[in-house]
């Protein structure tokens, strides 16, 4: 298996794995419209390939944590996405390994994100309420799936309410 940066080439197979993945068109769209941002980092958009075939795709891009007067940016990891046949073979642990690897060696404090608590804490994550960061949850989802990881550049004064940008708010009324 191989991870690089995506390339516009691989656009619509990336679509195709984070739609089949997620079961919904929405998720794949919020790709495009994180694509499509001033938020979007080019060079934390990797994707895992396996025999000349987009498999795997994860991406961070930049988010607001607001704190009163004070607004950081950190990244946010979102979506990460294994094609069906390829679950459980490592490939999103690679992935996410890469990437948080990537956004460290760049020097970005924080990344936040949304998902599952029994298996975001083996790569670091944590609650994100114990750094004093709150995530926006969607209803009937539990506190413990707001989380954040600190990377080396870290700075404890950094806290506050994370908004997302509006790449999101186009996509999240499908979900």
């Amino acid at each position: 298996m191989r991870i690089r940066v995506e390339s516009p080439d691989d656009y619509a197979a990336v679509h195709e794995v984070v739609r089949d993945a997620f079961g919904q068109e929405a998720v794949a769209e919020l790709v495009v419209a994180i694509r499509s941002s001033p938020n979007y980092v080019p060079e934390l958009a990797l994707v895992a390939e396996r025999d000349d075939r987009i498999v795997g795709h994860t991406m961070l891009s930049y988010t607001a944590l607001v704190d009163g007067d004070a607004q950081h940016r950190v990244l946010t990891l979102s979506p990460m996405s294994v094609a069906p046949d390829a679950q459980r073979q490592g490939v999103g642990s690679t992935l996410i390994r890469a990437v948080i690897e990537k956004a460290d060696r760049r020097g970005e404090p924080l990344i936040v994100l949304e998902g599952s608590p029994l298996y975001y804490p083996r790569f670091g994550f944590r609650p994100s309420k114990e750094l004093g960061i709150a995530l926006p949850l969607p209803a009937g989802i539990p506190d413990e799936a707001g989380m954040a990881l600190p990377l080396s550049s870290y700075d404890p004064s950094i806290r506050g309410r994370v908004e997302y940008p509006p790449a999101f708010d186009l996509v999240t009324d499908d979900l």
